[in-house]
């Protein structure tokens, strides 16, 4: 039996048994006594994490805080853990937005900014500049710890 796991940016692809989408202990058990769903996500390339935005994110500065795996039923989930961290944006940096009500959108650093600020202060909103997801981030960082390019999740 194949499984499907989701993949940044809406696409989905097979997953084999034994796959990268494989339960964690920390699933809820199922008939087998494994846990059930998706707890691991797909591995990130170098310089790459999943984060979620938080308030104080700037022009200049991504305030955020770090996730940690959690099991989801239709794909991994993402908890927030640890203090709350920044980084600063590259001037350069782009944004990708993605949401299940309209078609994925690339956008500027402001426009990413006054997204993720909207979607703050009113989660799941689907009004604002662009509809709202839950919050979770796959975010780029250059060499110098400058954040090159955040793509957001879309959730249902």
């Amino acid at each position: 039996m194949h499984r499907t796991a989701a993949v940044p940016g809406g696409s989905s692809q097979p997953v084999a048994p034994g796959g990268t989408a494989k339960p964690a202990p920390s699933g809820t058990p199922g008939a087998s006594g494994e846990p059930e769903g998706f707890c691991i996500h797909e591995p990130l390339p170098a310089g790459q994490k999943w984060i979620y935005p938080g308030k104080g994110t700037t022009a200049t500065t991504l305030a955020y805080k770090d996730t940690k795996d959690v099991c989801g039923v239709n794909d991994v989930g993402f908890e927030r853990v640890g203090a709350d961290r920044t980084a600063a944006f590259a001037p350069t940096a782009m944004g990708h937005l993605s949401s299940v009500l309209v078609a994925p959108k690339d956008v500027t650093l402001a426009d990413l900014v006054k997204h993720i600020n909207e979607c703050l202060a009113t989660p799941y909103n689907e009004k604002g500049s662009y509809p709202c997801s839950a919050g979770d981030y796959k975010v780029a960082v250059d060499a110098s710890g400058k954040v090159t390019e955040l793509w957001e999740r879309a959730h249902s």
